[in-house]
């Protein structure tokens, strides 16, 4: 089950608080699923991500590549890349560990810009087959353990295997180099995503988003098209979804309210909408909502 509450502000930044008492790094398990849009949404984050999937099999997009990952295998996702995931397959309900750090704690501070801020590549695939992949997935799993009992000295252990971890990283596959070109093309789509979940609620036009990333009219396409696999307006429609599936489930309004709260002008253009990207009415979702709510509450 998912431990923490997954929060996104209208960044897509997530707001979570990933530490304990101690240490600015949490570990805990997350089920796709369960999630109430039943996939993890784009988002990011200021912390670095190891993943090790425990059950099933996940699709990772992370900018423009997508990663399939089996049981036993992980990835490493850097801090500030937008990333979502969501099941693949017709394998059970994926679950995975997630080990969320601050950069920070990595290494020492005169260590810090040689050894962490060096790269901002944005990913890498961890494969239990290598050696190295092997044992940086086994570190994932003992930290969890650490954080779960807490025993004496337990801060120190997981410092100690987190930097063992992020040795096997970059000596491994991890090079440590700038790219340039990548960091500017994220925060152009971060700055464009950033305007469509401002204004959302308001008519938008192909216009409005190229010149919130500074991009014409067929880069800004193109943009999406890359890192997202969809239109700039396919992903308007799908925003507007995930907003009123939040309102569907904390909220009494009707369907036509909300349809039109999220930016829909037409109450039957939202639910034939609705049903292409769910596969179910927002009646039919809500109803299954609320059941899942009484049945996980008594």
């Amino acid at each position: 089950m998912q431990k923490i509450e997954f929060i996104i502000d209208q960044h897509l930044k997530e707001m979570t608080q990933h530490r304990t008492d101690t240490l600015s790094i949490a570990c805990y398990e997350t089920t796709i699923v369960q999630n109430v849009h039943r996939h993890i949404p784009l988002h990011w984050h200021d912390e670095l991500q190891f993943v090790a999937v425990l059950q099933g099999t996940a699709l990772f997009h992370i900018n423009d590549q997508k990663m399939i990952l089996s049981k036993g295998d992980g990835i490493f996702i850097n801090s500030g890349i937008m990333h979502m995931a969501e099941d693949h397959g017709m394998s059970e309900n994926c679950i995975y560990l997630c080990l969320n750090l601050s950069p920070h704690v990595i290494m020492p501070a005169d260590l810090y810009i040689k050894y962490v801020t060096a790269t901002n590549l944005p990913f890498l695939y961890i494969e239990r087959a290598n050696a190295w992949g092997e044992q940086i997935l086994d570190v994932i799993s003992r930290i969890r353990k650490e954080l779960v009992h807490q025993v004496p000295f337990y801060e120190v252990n997981v410092a100690s295997a987190v930097l063992n971890m992020w040795k096997l990283l970059i000596m491994n596959g991890y090079s440590l180099e700038h790219d340039t070109s990548e960091m500017s093309r994220n925060n152009r789509m971060k700055d464009m995503l950033q305007w469509i979940n401002l204004n959302y609620a308001d008519p938008i036009k192909l216009e409005d988003i190229a010149k919130a990333g500074q991009l014409s009219r067929s880069e800004t396409c193109r943009y999406f098209k890359q890192i997202l696999k969809t239109t700039p307006m396919q992903y308007v429609i799908e925003y507007r979804i995930q907003r009123s599936i939040e309102l569907l489930q904390s909220s009494k309004r009707s369907i036509t309210e909300i349809a039109y709260e999220v930016g829909f002008n037409s109450t039957s253009y939202y639910i034939n909408q609705f049903r292409k990207t769910m596969n179910s009415t927002p009646l039919r979702f809500r109803r299954e909502l609320n059941k899942r709510d009484k049945e996980n509450n008594s």
